[in-house]
């Protein structure tokens, strides 16, 4: 019952061109659709619900929101219960909001990030399959990417002001929608304030993550790849297509993934993620990074900080 997994999101980006160009040829993402607004939408090749990225034309980067699928259209009346309850007001979207899409939940976090529930999405199929399928098709292009892994957003977080958007919207999240929280940044005098957060729906160690800075905004959206050789494949893809990479290839302490940041033509930061790292089971205790080694949480690495991973962000 519930939430299963990120169903997609959607990106305000301010040259379709490029950055259908990017998602495609960089990534490895395909174009499924495209509507009368101009908004074009992408899927994964292993992924089967009809599509996974939304890109809409803007005048500024950022996020419009991101989507989460649940088992059953029942779900969606209990869910908004208890999401009443909590005292977030709700809105249905009737099915045909979005294209291919049924009815759909929507509700602002308690960080302000527009949030949609949703149980049903067009079937389109893998592009290997269910029937005798090979482990990967011989289509792939760019890094080839097997579908959209998480996103993480960031959260105001003023503690002189009072202000913690972090704490706040991973309780909206644990108590009403049943995250699991599986990490998590501790900082401050006593390391007492929680900073960044990591929590699962699924069994991977994150399915969403929330991050303090100075505003609300997106920090990245991540893409699964299957091992650490797919990273740096992926590097050597973007350095081809001469893509602004923020982070070369290296691992994180927090989840144990090793990962390659990077930015889309409008600024949009971007993730290639591998490495389960563990399963999110339930009886799993929380690990806890102190304000003292966070950096090598964050770059297992070299431990240092890099401001403009924080900073920056649209």
């Amino acid at each position: 019952m519930g939430i299963m997994r990120i169903g997609h999101v959607s990106l305000r980006v301010m040259d379709m061109a490029a950055a259908v160009k990017h998602y495609e040829k960089v990534l490895g993402l395909k174009k499924t659709m495209e509507d009368k607004q101009g908004n074009v939408y992408l899927k994964c090749w292993d992924e089967w619900d009809k599509y996974s990225l939304i890109l809409t034309p803007a005048d500024q980067a950022g996020i419009n929101h991101v989507a989460y699928k649940v088992e059953s259209d029942a779900d969606l009346d209990a869910l908004q219960k208890r999401i009443e309850a909590y005292g977030i007001q709700t809105q249905v979207l009737p099915e045909g909001t979005l294209p291919a899409t049924g009815r759909m939940l929507q509700f602002h976090l308690p960080s302000g990030h527009d949030m949609r529930l949703y149980a049903m999405k067009e079937y389109a199929g893998t592009e290997v399959g269910t029937v005798n399928p090979d482990p990967w098709p011989d289509n792939i292009t760019g890094a080839g990417v097997h579908w959209l892994d998480h996103c993480l957003l960031m959260c105001e977080l003023n503690p002189e002001a009072g202000v913690n958007k972090v704490a706040e919207t991973t309780k909206f999240v644990a108590e009403c929608l049943d995250f699991k929280l599986v990490e998590q940044i501790m900082v401050g005098p006593d390391n007492s304030i929680q900073a960044a957060t990591w929590l699962s729906r699924s069994n991977t160690p994150h399915d969403i993550a929330f991050v303090g800075g100075p505003r609300m905004g997106l920090h990245h959206i991540a893409f699964y790849l299957e091992d650490w050789a797919d990273v740096l494949k992926a590097a050597d893809v973007m350095a081809k297509n001469k893509v602004k990479i923020d982070l070369p290839p290296t691992r994180h302490g927090v989840t144990r993934g090793t990962t390659i940041y990077f930015f889309d033509p409008s600024g949009n930061r971007n993730e290639t993620f591998s490495g389960l790292g563990y399963l999110s089971q339930p009886d799993r205790p929380v690990t806890t990074w102190t304000g003292d080694e966070m950096w090598r949480g964050i770059l297992y690495h070299t431990g240092e900080a890099y401001a403009a991973f924080t900073d920056v962000y649209t």
